[in-house]
């Protein structure tokens, strides 16, 4: 099957180092693939998506800002966005849906790594491995017990109960600790894991706070100087989630005060744009501190597993209309076109359309096989497979249907 224009004519731009696995996927297809090792901004970002007459599909991670400015000038040569990370806070999905562009990301393929980062940290601040190490480096040996702890008994409280939070609820239980939990939504509890009604009471009981909620505006500074005088004195906290979430300062004070035993950010509120610039911030420098730049997520096997993933999605996508797992359209799974044309329609969700676009169809003499509708409060996903005796001219009238933000032919 192919698309609508020869593949070698559908231009794929990956920024930032995006893993080769992608780019060998692609290539596979039949695909133009152009890459480029760091995230571009600015004119030079600008120049990367219009040059030549544009891109259809981008992938990108989590430094390259795509704004409403960029997806209106990519327009309307772009189909689809990938993100290959989780999250999806550098893309402006509002103006992505609204000129029918299709985002996807890859929300689990690095879970096991920051799981295991988690449990790694944890077992190092309850050891103070960090700063016995910082010592031995300047040749001072401290063979001493004293405020080393055992995992085993603990109790792990963990704010988020997602794929990462749920992953790391299992390990923990499985090295002897108590897992308690708190969301705002409704999970089922692993293995021994308790639900906690509230926040305040997971601070109390929990001897390590580990952070795993995601980016959105609500949870800024969710930890703040009031919450962490409820967690138990001498108590960790870990965040792999999202910088905003904690106060910095009010970490920095309550811990340089003994009321926080010690703590684990690899996310910050501010985090330097390049390798190349330099990181400040005020937790440097204090005791039983572990600061990691980001790389929750960054490991070997959690790069090629986001590249495959995200990469597998944009070509189901592109090769039949497949949004599953889409994070701005409504979401339709669907098999291989066999022996019919596949006409993607996606419009405004208004009324009117699919009975404006079935007269269209009709009136172009085009016997409908199958269709399938799925609307979100914004959005409309029409994917229609009809048989393949017709005038290919009098599709054209498809495009001209009211509410119309994406046509496009698979044959």
């Amino acid at each position: 099957m192919k698309t609508s224009f020869p593949k070698d004519s559908i231009r794929v731009l990956l920024v930032e180092g995006v893993h080769p696995v992608a780019r060998e996927a692609f290539e596979r297809e039949g695909f133009s693939v152009a890459t480029h090792a760091k995230a571009l901004e600015g004119p030079a970002l600008r120049e990367a998506f219009t040059a030549s007459g544009g891109v259809h599909v981008v992938g990108l991670r989590s430094k390259t800002q795509l704004t409403c400015d960029l997806i209106e000038a990519a327009s309307p040569r772009l189909l689809a966005v990938g993100a290959f990370c989780i999250g999806t806070n550098q893309i402006d999905l509002d103006a992505a849906a609204a000129k029918g562009v299709a985002v996807f990301n890859a929300p689990y393929s690095n879970t096991r790594s920051v799981v295991e980062l988690a449990v790694g940290l944890t077992i190092a601040l309850l050891r103070d491995v960090a700063d016995k190490s910082a010592a031995m480096h300047q040749g001072v040996w401290n063979k001493s017990a004293t405020g080393s702890r055992e995992l085993r008994g603990k109790t792990l409280g963990i704010v988020g109960y997602g794929a990462i939070g749920s992953q790391l609820s299992v390990l923990a239980e499985g090295l002897g600790m108590r897992v308690i939990f708190h969301d705002l939504t409704e999970r089922l509890a692993l293995g021994n894991a308790r639900r906690m009604a509230s926040l305040d009471a997971l601070l109390a009981e929990s001897d390590v706070v580990s952070l795993h909620v995601d980016g959105r505006t609500d949870n800024t500074a969710l930890i703040d100087a009031a919450r962490l005088s409820r967690m138990k004195a001498g108590a960790l906290l870990l965040n792999l989630s999202r910088g905003h979430v904690v106060d910095v300062g009010a970490l920095a004070q309550a811990l340089g005060s003994g009321r926080i035993g010690g703590a684990a950010l690899d996310v910050f509120p501010d985090e330097p744009a390049t390798n190349a610039d330099p990181f400040d911030s005020p937790l440097r420098g204090l005791k039983n501190v572990i600061l990691t730049p980001h790389i929750g997520g960054s490991t070997e096997e959690a790069q090629e597993a986001i590249g495959a993933f995200a990469a597998e999605r944009l070509l189901a996508y592109l090769n039949r209309g497949d949004t599953t797992f889409c994070v701005n359209l409504p979401n339709v799974q669907l098999a291989e076109v066999d022996g019919a044309h596949r006409i993607l329609h996606i419009h405004r969700n208004q009324p009117g359309v699919l009975a404006e676009l079935n007269r269209a169809l009709a009136a172009a003499g085009l016997n409908i096989l199958g269709q399938h509708l799925k609307t979100d409060e914004r959005t409309g996903y029409v994917i229609t497979d009809v048989d393949r005796d017709y005038d290919p001219e009098a599709l054209q009238s498809l495009r001209s249907v009211a509410g119309t933000l994406r046509f496009r032919m698979l044959h």
